[in-house]
């Protein structure tokens, strides 16, 4: 990456600068650069100066004029100041900057790709929503995370694999199959009342007229227990269908749909509770079986075996984990779990260590809530009363696009407001639509270069780029694979549609500024078309990895 060519080149110049004599002999820490917020301090920055001030028993200025004197000349290199207290700046040069959109160009699809995973696996696992009902909008969150940093990581050069952990056992999945054996025998004419603690929303109606329309009324004959099992896992079936099709609306996919009840059904918690029985890590109190955490940081141990003989709070955990990481052998795994699963995501490290795993394998993003708003108002949801929001309702007011982007637009632990008028409107107000209008608006601009002629710019000569607005788009495009590292870093998606609208800002403004389809300057046209192609694939690039779509025309 350029950052780092550029930290490795003041590094270089610390190290000229002692063997010349003109700074003394010490151990010169890492070179850290970034970007600086004001452009008149260039492209990169570092602050190495100040941190030598100590062993090198010089002022921060003085260093940093001594480091800058032997930066060595590179293609790249365009100017080398120093500014107070001890700031080194280095500038791009304009020829250089010019020649990457050939570099842009040439990438195509895979423009900005940085390797930071070299092939190894990791697994990004997301919404698992329970399969009680259709997904609200909270899950689009969930869904929106979850996509967009496994296609970032993919970019990183992990290879990832998608999974939806359905929670398909329990108490819940009880109360699920009772309350569609309710709603299915009302709708035969049977006095059955809906469980206490059952779910009341009008969707259970509907899962159970499809199970009537597929097998008649014959569950009416079967031991009610028996059939509200049965009814249960049909309706968990469409579910799943429903959350599949409702998922792919939003251009989110999974490799596997993994079943918590598979886990008690294939043996595979029983395996684990052995393994753990033989490394000594569980013992029995109360007539219930207990992990060990507390030997492993924890503030308590946790029931794995509840005396009743039924699976503890975080039996499951232990057991998909096992898998994730022993028996599919992932490097990696990253968790999108809601903000009301905090404590649990706190106690995961100590589960990984009596599992003998390295808790630095494990990532758990937390997100906050989601407020949907209309006309100036909070519009209120409640799963459990059935009058929860679902993110088909949602899909029937905005599209796909704006749910995926607005999703991105705050970081995992702010609250979202989804406001839905915003999202409508076709103004520069709406980023969803200032971000994909610009993309519009360069397909056009092909398309009149193409009508007048110019169609054919691959000889375009970039050499001939250097108004400013043209070279701040280029800025803007190779900061992608910045922006790429820092949210694979800090499993941050958030700083992908801010980025969007800083990239399509610039190219509206090169626009404003540069004509680029000139009949006059058929040679300037060609080599603008070559800019304005590169920022066609940058822009729909950072919108691919936020899951959308790169219109031609809006």
């Amino acid at each position: 990456m350029l950052r780092e060519t550029v930290a490795d080149l003041f590094a270089a110049a610390v190290r000229s600068a002692q063997a010349a004599g003109d700074l003394p002999a010490f151990d010169p820490p890492a070179v850290e650069v970034q970007r600086p917020r004001s452009a008149e301090h260039g492209d990169f920055a570092t602050n190495v100066a100040m941190q030598l001030a100590r062993p090198a028993r010089l002022a921060p200025l003085r260093i940093a004029e001594a480091v800058a004197r032997h930066v060595a000349a590179a293609d790249f290199v365009g100017a080398v100041t120093v500014a107070p207290p001890g700031f080194i700046n280095l500038t791009l040069a304009d020829a250089w900057l010019a020649g990457q959109v050939d570099a842009v160009r040439a990438a195509g699809a895979g423009f900005a790709d940085v390797d930071l995973g070299g092939g190894r696996s990791l697994q990004v696992e997301f919404v698992s929503a329970n399969p009680t009902g259709p997904l609200h909008v909270g899950g689009a969150r969930n869904a929106a995370i979850g996509d967009t940093l496994a296609r970032v990581l993919e970019a990183c050069g992990w290879r990832v694999q998608r999974e939806y952990y359905l929670n398909d056992a329990g108490s819940q999945m009880a109360k699920f199959g009772a309350s569609v054996y309710a709603r299915y025998c009302q709708a035969l004419g049977r006095d059955v009342p809906l469980p206490e603690d059952g779910y009341p929303g009008a969707y259970i109606a509907d899962y159970a007229a499809r199970i009537h329309t597929a097998a008649g009324d014959r569950f009416l004959d079967v031991e009610p227990d028996v059939a509200a099992r049965e009814l249960g896992r049909q309706a968990v079936a469409a579910v799943v269908d429903d959350l599949e099709a409702v998922l792919g609306r939003i251009r989110c996919r999974f490799d596997t749909w993994f079943s918590e009840q598979s886990l008690y059904d294939s043996g595979a918690f029983e395996r684990v509770m052995r393994d753990l029985r033989a490394q000594g890590v569980t013992f029995e109190r109360d007539g219930a079986e207990w992990l060990a955490t507390s030997r492993f940081g924890g503030d308590r141990d946790e029931v794995l075996v509840r005396s009743s003989g039924q699976p503890g709070y975080y039996a499951s955990d232990v057991a998909y984990h096992h898998d994730k990481f022993v028996v599919r052998g992932f490097d990696r795994v990253v968790d999108v779990w809601a903000v009301d699963h905090q404590n649990q995501a706190r106690r995961m490290p100590f589960l990984m260590r009596a599992l003998g795993l390295d808790p630095e394998r494990l990532s758990i993003v937390l997100y906050d809530l989601v407020k949907v708003v209309e006309g100036g108002a909070e519009v209120k949801m409640s799963k459990r009363r059935g009058t929860f929001i679902a993110l088909e309702d949602v899909l029937e007011a905005i599209d796909a696009d704006a749910v995926r982007f607005m999703m991105l637009t705050r970081s995992n632990e702010q609250v979202i407001e989804l406001d839905l008028d915003l999202a409508r409107q076709q103004s520069n107000d709406n980023p969803v639509y200032y971000v994909q209008y610009g993309h519009a608006r360069i397909c056009s601009i092909l398309r009149v270069a193409a009508e007048r002629g110019l169609g054919d710019f691959d000889g375009g000569d970039v050499a001939r780029l250097r108004h400013p607005a043209e070279l701040a788009l280029v800025r803007q495009m190779l900061r992608l694979s910045d922006v790429l590292e820092k949210v694979a870093a800090d499993l941050a998606p958030h700083h992908l549609p801010h980025y969007a609208q800083e990239l399509a800002r610039a190219f509206h403004l090169f626009y404003h500024d540069c004509q680029v389809v000139d009949p006059a300057e058929p040679d300037l046209s060609r080599a603008r078309l070559k800019l304005v192609d590169a920022a066609r694939i940058a822009l729909a690039r950072v919108l691919d990895l936020m899951g959308m779509h790169a219109p031609e025309q809006m």
